[in-house]
């Protein structure tokens, strides 16, 4: 038997599994992104999805991030948590619910955001680049498709 082959079982082909290409090509694309970002100004990519979702939305709770993200409540809460330290986020009490706290950009948020999000958009217009006009608009009506009800473009 040659090394890597079990005939007793049936292993996933991933490179042809398509939640692991979309997990490849997010991952690569958001660290090439990352990569203009987390040197410079010490940002996670955990980081920027939580200030991009902030400045997209404004006033959600942590756990809404969350939910806007996909992203794990943990990764979320230190996120916000060093975001909050580093003077980039505010965090206030919601003023009909003292249990719930509201978060947004601050100014030095704003900033990096607006530092940030052009360099990201800039790469996702290099990564379309590969791709012509028609399967760009088939890109954008499958995403739509695929992405789960209340995150979906509209």
């Amino acid at each position: 038997m040659s090394p890597g082959r079990h005939p007793d079982h049936a292993p996933l082909e991933l490179e042809r599994f398509v939640p692991y290409q979309l997990s490849i090509v997010s991952n690569t694309v958001s660290q090439t992104i990352a990569d203009d970002y987390q040197v410079r100004h010490d940002l996670s990519v955990t980081e920027w999805r939580v200030m991009a979702v902030l400045a997209r939305f404004d006033g959600l709770s942590a756990r809404e991030v969350a939910e806007r993200t996909a992203m794990d409540k943990v990764a979320v809460s230190r996120a916000l948590a060093r975001l909050v330290a580093a003077g980039r986020v505010r965090r206030h009490t919601h003023a009909n619910d003292k249990r719930r706290s509201v978060l947004g950009l601050t100014a030095k948020g704003w900033a990096i955001h607006d530092e940030v999000a052009p360099m990201a958009r800039q790469r996702e217009r290099e990564l379309l680049a590969r791709l012509d006009s028609d399967e760009q608009a088939w890109l954008a009506r499958i995403l739509d498709k695929l992405m789960p009800g209340d995150q979906a473009r509209g």
